[in-house]
This record gives structure tokens, C-alpha cells and sequence, in this order.
């Protein structure tokens, strides 16, 4: 198979998160399609950057998938890389090359198929989203299968999908974001996307509550930043030991976070959904 990451991170964005936990977002995608698909070729590539280009001799429908990651830019602003990646957006969906995306990925998605976005109503969903719960249509949706009822993730955004484009479909949804998961057609391409973060381990959740500490006391999720290095210092014992139930109980966590394979299920369906069936009739 081939796949290609589209990281839309801006530069200075990209280092901040290597120097916190040693990859950027796309790099974390890359290593995690390495071992849901070994043998995969993975290419990698920065839409938000003013010198992005496809690999020599590469185009979008010669790709099998297509992985947009999570990104700090704000879809409602007018900036250069907003518009850089919302072109490439709207290039991936006239491919046809199936697409998923997780956090700012999805919003790329629904702005660019013509929904919006906007700052999170109830402030930053810092951590993790909690009692995520599929609609009736996500129930029966492969991109959710083997999701319980309810169920927690890894997750830290400060916007949300605010409207779906025309025809897109509400997978699931939460009391703190309304779009956790969708399904968007437009232009002969389909998308899947999740507000959540399934392809980051519970090292990198540590990494983002350090890195956004000053932010969750300004909201007031924490009243001082050492009670946001003290939920971090929990989380990133977990990930040294994620079997240890005191911990999990502490954070109130289950397998669908502490689990690896539980927690990366909506990749793997899409693997399997979308890439694999376009692969095979490539071949």
C-alpha cells in the first residue's frame, strides 16, 4: 500500500512538539501506519508550508490514503497557511483518494467542503474526551466499529466543527464537542475524521498538557501550572506502565485509552474500510 501524511503543522509548531515529545504529528502518524501496515510506503508532506510539494513523480490518486494530522492552526483565520492547506484539501478531495483525519484534519476537511469552524464553546477539551457516544448512524458505521457504547480517547483542541458541510454524516458526539466523528463526501472524495487524537500514545498527551500549561490555567481547567505538571506527571506514569490499575482509576481511564490497539481501532477500520479495497484494485 501507499500512504501519505499531510502534516499541517507550521514550522515553529513542528519543532515545539519535537523538543516536547521527539516527533512532530506527522511523524507520529507515520510510525503508527508503520505498524497497522507493515510494508507500507509512507510519504510525508507539510501543506501549510509555502514550499510543499508531492514527492518527485507522486500524485495524489496515485496514493492508496491519505492521513491528515492534528495541527495548532485555527481554520477561521485568513492566513497564508489556512489557505495553503485548505487548497490541498480540496485537491485530495478531487483525487478521490479516500482521507482521514484526526483534530485539526477534520476541520481542514469541513471547512474546505464547505462546513465551518469555530473556538470551543466549553473552552479547551484538554487530556482527553470523555463519554464519547456514536450517534445511530456512527453505531453502524465501520470507521467506529468495535466502539463500545460510550468512550473516552486522547484528545486537546481549542475549536470544533461548529457546522457539517451539506450530506456529511454525525458519527459521535459528546456533552463538551458535538462533532467527535464524522463522514464527508464532497467532490468525489471521501473523508473520515475524528476531533479526538486515536494515533497518539499517552507520552504525547503528557507533552501537550506541559506545552499548553499557561493555556489551561488562563481557562481554568487548572488553577496553577503545577497542578497541570501534576495530571501530566499521572499520565506519563501510565504510559511507562499502562497496566497499572491505580493509575488508570486515578485519571478515570479504561482499556479504550490505556490499550494501544483500543485506542487506534478508527485507523485501523479506515486501513481496512478504504485503503485496503482501493490498494487491491490498483494492483
Amino acid at each position: 500500500m501507499r500512504f501519505l501524511v499531510a502534516e499541517s503543522e507550521p514550522p515553529e509548531a513542528r519543532e515545539k512538539r519535537r523538543d516536547s515529545v521527539g516527533r512532530s504529528s506527522g511523524e507520529t502518524f507515520v510510525e503508527i501506519l508503520g505498524r497497522l501496515a507493515p510494508g507500507a510506503v509512507c510519504h510525508r508532506i507539510m501543506p501549510a508550508d509555502a514550499d510543499c510539494a508531492l514527492p518527485q513523480g507522486e500524485t495524489l490518486g496515485g496514493y492508496d490514503a491519505v492521513f491528515l494530522s492534528g495541527s495548532p492552526l485555527s481554520l477561521y483565520e485568513e492566513t497564508p497557511e489556512v489557505r495553503r492547506s485548505l487548497v490541498f484539501m480540496g485537491a485530495l478531495f478531487g483525487s478521490g483518494t479516500p482521507s482521514f483525519g484526526s483534530c485539526a484534519g477534520l476541520q481542514v476537511a469541513t471547512v474546505a467542503a464547505g462546513g465551518t469552524v469555530r473556538q470551543n464553546r466549553n473552552g479547551p477539551e484538554a487530556g482527553f474526551a470523555r463519554r464519547i457516544v456514536p450517534t445511530e448512524a456512527g453505531r453502524s458505521h465501520p470507521l467506529l466499529r468495535g466502539r463500545p457504547a460510550a468512550y473516552d480517547a486522547p484528545s486537546i483542541h481549542s475549536d470544533e466543527v461548529e457546522t457539517l458541510p451539506d450530506g456529511a454524516i454525525l458519527l459521535a458526539s459528546n456533552r463538551s464537542t458535538i462533532v467527535q466523528a464524522a463522514e464527508i463526501r464532497h467532490a468525489g472524495g471521501t473523508f473520515w475524521g475524528v476531533q479526538y487524537h486515536p494515533e497518539i500514545g499517552l507520552d504525547e498527551v503528557t507533552g501537550a498538557l506541559r506545552r499548553q500549561a499557561g493555556d489551561l490555567v488562563e481557562c481554568g481547567l487548572a488553577r496553577t501550572r503545577r497542578e497541570v505538571e501534576d495530571q501530566a506527571d499521572l499520565v506519563e506514569a501510565l504510559h511507562r506502565e499502562p497496566t497499572r490499575r491505580d493509575l488508570a482509576w486515578r485519571l478515570g481511564l479504561d482499556d479504550q485509552v490505556t490499550d494501544e490497539v483500543n485506542r487506534q481501532v478508527e485507523i485501523a477500520n479506515f486501513i481496512e474500510a478504504l485503503a485496503i479495497p482501493r490498494w487491491n484494485g490498483r494492483r
